[in-house]
């Protein structure tokens, strides 16, 4: 499958959404809109599996009485005690397995999959000691199934760029309804290193829902300008990425590596509720990221890839995908 022309498409659409969307936004302050791309033509040549993801993140400072803001301080302490962000988000996946040209299901390869959902994040920090604790919270409803447009979108697209012709969609996961819960947290010491600040912590992070259920701990990185965090990719949910200042050119480095106990997987386990494709999932997977975040005053972009070890029997190589972020501060 060639995935380049699908990429500059989508790349194309990404700053098309970024241009138009803006009208849409509020007068208040420390607004963000961000569209993110995630696709494996972004770190390798491999195509097949996670063949893209695409994302429109929303995050705002909740006021006092709304509804965000209500619902962070209406739940345990111990979980998160107000908001100091929120985010609403609006995400389309597509998955594959790596021959797209073979109409006939192939059992030893991932399922077709395509996905579409929207979500709400509270974020919440907290000095502790020395340190600073970063919780995020995030809800996730949609469906899985034909209802996501994965065919016709994928064919639409492969047909105007003129590309290899998905044939095996009629294998794909049938329509079920998904929910998820997710949380994260994270925690940052920070220290002056070369004029720039180098921040380091360890993170622990949970999902439970019908598409992905698991455990995860890890360690990240930074070093540059400050910022609220650093990217996550799928399966992580959430946006804290944002450089803190918008004064100049501002920019920072990340990486991390994390471990996951997946127990639940929608893409790899089939539908819950009726026969479907499925291959047979390994439960601990792990993950390493890295990239770079480059600012200028109220515009961001934001790079990162990931290798991720083999996520399910049969499996010839390990992933590697990319993402790329644009956001506007208002």
């Amino acid at each position: 499958m060639k995935e380049s022309s699908l990429l500059r498409w989508q790349i194309a659409s990404l700053f098309v959404c970024v241009s138009l969307l803006p009208s849409l936004a509020s007068a208040a302050d420390d607004n963000v809109l961000s569209t993110k791309f995630e696709n494996d033509s972004l770190a390798s040549s491999d195509d097949g599996h996670f063949t893209s993801g695409f994302e429109l993140n929303w995050t705002f400072e909740p006021g006092a009485d709304s509804w965000t803001q209500r619902l962070a301080t209406g739940l345990p302490d111990s979980l998160i005690g107000s908001a100091d962000k929120a985010a609403y988000r609006l995400v389309h996946l597509i998955y594959t397995p790596n021959n797209i040209q073979k109409s006939e299901l192939i059992e030893d390869d991932r399922p077709y999959a395509g996905l579409v959902y929207g979500g709400i994040s509270l974020y919440e920090d907290v000095p502790v000691g020395n340190w600073q604790q970063a919780t995020d919270l995030h809800l996730d409803v949609g469906l899985v199934g034909p209802s996501s447009l994965a065919d016709s979108i994928q064919r639409e697209v492969h047909r105007v760029t003129d590309s290899e012709r998905p044939s095996g969609w009629s294998n794909q996961l049938g329509d079920e309804a998904i929910v998820n819960v997710a949380m994260r947290r994270q925690w940052w010491h920070s220290t002056p290193l070369g004029g720039k600040q180098f921040a380091h912590g360890p993170s622990v992070s949970g999902a439970l829902g019908n598409l992905y259920t698991y455990a995860s701990a890890g360690y990240s990185v930074r070093w540059g300008d400050e910022a609220s965090g650093i990217p996550t990719l799928t399966p992580n949910p959430g946006s804290r990425h944002h450089i803190t200042g918008n004064d100049g050119w501002q920019w920072y480095l990340f990486a991390s590596v994390d471990g996951y106990y997946m127990a639940q997987n929608l893409t790899l386990d089939g539908n819950s509720f009726r026969n479907s494709h499925s291959v047979d999932r390994k439960e601990w997977v792990g993950d390493i990221s890295g990239g770079l975040a480059l600012a200028w005053e109220d515009w961001q972009v934001t790079y990162a890839a990931v290798a991720r070890s083999r996520e399910f029997d049969g499996q010839e190589e390990q992933d590697k995908f990319g993402a790329l972020t644009l956001s506007k501060r208002f």
